[in-house]
């Protein structure tokens, strides 16, 4: 595992960014995960009030002061200005779910000096796996990628 998923998985106060009022997005079943989990979470919705009963927050300037990082589940154009918007409110760990990381995304997180994991599942790193993630992550050791 490299130092940039360490640091992350270290982050116990996590914000989530692309979550949906309908519930059918990966960024609520990595919210649900998490929860289970123990994590603190805040979810971030530019609309929606709450989301399954859990309070929404509107951009992660209203979570900067209680999140340590931020999970990304939207589409790259839009990740890459999450990763700004972290850095502008000094959230220094965000982790780019697959399908949101870009190489502009990257790019970004490093000239402002975020701590950015891409393209790889957050649900491989929370420790224990289950279902079809034991099998990735046993495939990833295999191959000397995890």
């Amino acid at each position: 595992m490299n130092q940039a998923i360490r640091d992350f998985t270290q982050c116990k106060r996590l914000a989530v960014v692309g979550v949906s009022r309908g519930g059918k997005k990966f960024g609520n079943a990595i919210l649900t995960e998490l929860k289970a989990r123990g994590f603190e979470t805040y979810p971030v919705h530019p609309e929606a009030g709450d989301i399954n009963g859990e309070k929404c927050y509107p951009d992660l300037a209203a979570v900067a002061a209680m999140a340590d990082g931020v999970i990304v589940c939207v589409k790259p154009l839009t990740a890459v200005n999450v990763v700004r918007e972290a850095a502008a409110v000094g959230i220094k760990q965000v982790w780019l779910q697959q399908g949101a990381q870009s190489p502009e995304a990257v790019a970004a997180g490093q000239e402002l000096g975020v701590n950015v994991v891409a393209g790889r599942c957050i649900l491989m790193y929370l420790g224990e796996v289950r279902s079809f993630h034991a099998f990735h992550r046993g495939f990833e050791r295999l191959i000397g990628r995890y």
